[in-house]
């Protein structure tokens, strides 16, 4: 037995006390997502939201080429942002694992949260490097999105076969090693479900911060504007060349109207081709880029804007259309994915399918010609949204989670003790 780690039955209660320094857990959320130094105004209040829970560790990316390690509400340990998507999968599954097996042994910490199954690959790595040291962790695999197919959506990819492969089974690697999961929608469930991995499943929505946007100046009068507003990364999975297509067929009889596009250029190429696009049809005065912009600039943005599209061919439950919907704007987004949960077609919004430009122009132009209609459903909408999400309902999701957790380790403590 390795002296530096005691027995398995020591290891394990020693690290139930370490649980009990900052609360009832000791939790790493393991993902690819990016973090400032400070933390903007929603993610702050997530992890200040999160704290009440417990100690809190993140493992994820700063938004430059340089890593950080900082305290706020949790502790954040963030990998440099890599431009080559190969090369940031890689800093995930090399170095993921091992800050994941330090933040056990140092810090005592017993529940790992994946955000997908890819960074659930590299946090079984470190479960299993943990459990051949005595350590028992619990892992929980998150789902928000189709991520069977939503990966190959956002750019070409080179050698697609293999790159589908190695995904495959690193999803299949974690799915098989995880001890509980979360979805965020109906369709990420059943996906769950469908691939086998028969463990207990909880679902609730992603974090929204829906009060920003639920108090959005609502005496704004939108009855003379013509902006149509997407808000996502660009990236080809969203579908924005289809709205920039459905949009040129539209400007003709609508030429006050205005398409403003925000979101980070998560693909530089993508990106290019729809500026050419919208050069080559003549909207550069219609058509605007606004870049990443902070969740109160947007709520600013939703407030005015007559229209809110998002033509994806993929998603999870978008939390964008959540948000527009929370601001009583008139919504239209693709019939996929968990989307339907979210928008009652004809009532809160419309739906349509994904890729159809004529469907899309078509009721693009209904919302425009119908401006009382239009405002009523975004009131429908509104009152849905404050109905779906709460800050309560986001946090006893997690309670409930970490409770079951809990459970698994007393339950193998006591299967340990009776084995002495």
């Amino acid at each position: 037995m390795n002296k530096r780690f005691g027995n398995p039955t020591e290891v394990k209660y020693r690290n139930r006390d370490a649980r009990q320094l900052g609360g009832e857990y000791n939790i790493v959320f393991l993902s690819s997502a990016r973090y400032s130094q400070p933390l903007d105004a929603t993610t702050e209040k997530k992890f200040r939201l999160l704290k009440s829970l417990g100690r809190v560790f993140v493992v994820g990316f700063s938004k430059d080429l340089r890593p950080r390690s900082f305290t706020e509400h949790a502790h954040f340990y963030l990998l440099p942002q890599l431009s080559l998507p190969m090369l940031h999968y890689a800093a995930i599954l090399m170095a993921a694992p091992l800050l994941a097996c330090w933040l056990i042994f140092r810090h005592g910490v017993q529940v790992l949260v994946a955000q997908s199954p890819y960074e659930g690959f590299a946090a079984a790595l470190g479960k299993k490097i943990a459990g051949w040291l005595g350590y028992r962790v619990v892992l929980v695999v998150e789902s928000h999105g189709d991520f069977q197919k939503s990966l190959f959506l956002y750019r070409r990819i080179a050698l697609e076969k293999l790159y589908r492969f190695v995904m495959c089974h690193i999803a299949k690697f974690a799915l098989r090693h995880t001890d509980l999961l979360r979805a965020v929608s109906n369709s990420t469930k059943e996906q769950l479900k469908a691939s086998g991995a028969g463990k207990p499943i909880f679902q609730f929505p992603a974090w929204t911060p829906i009060d920003i946007f639920l108090h959005t100046d609502t005496s704004v009068d939108r009855s003379s504007s013509q902006d149509i507003l997407y808000a996502g990364v660009l990236i080809p999975l969203k579908g924005i060349h289809h709205l920039i297509n459905a949009f040129v067929y539209l400007a003709k009889d609508f030429p006050q109207a205005r398409l403003f596009l925000v979101g980070h250029e998560a693909n530089k190429g993508y990106t290019a081709g729809l500026k050419e696009q919208v050069r080559r049809s003549g909207l550069d005065g219609q058509v605007h880029f606004l870049g990443a912009i902070s969740q109160i600039e947007l709520a600013a943005w939703m407030g005015k804007a007559r229209l809110f599209v998002l033509p994806s061919a993929s998603e999870g439950l978008p939390r964008v259309v959540l948000e527009a919907m929370a601001s009583g704007t008139a919504v239209i987004a693709s019939n996929v994915s968990g989307v339907p949960e979210l928008v009652t077609d004809c009532a809160t919004g419309f739906l349509v399918p994904p890729g159809d430009e004529v469907v899309l122009t078509e009721k693009m132009r209904w919302v425009l010609e119908h401006r009382e209609e239009a405002e009523a459903m975004g009131r429908r909408a509104r009152i849905f949204a404050e109905r779906f999400f709460s800050t309560e309902i986001y946090v006893d999701g997690y309670r409930q989670v970490f409770d079951a957790a809990r459970s698994m380790l007393a339950e193998n403590e006591e299967n340990a003790a009776s084995t002495i």
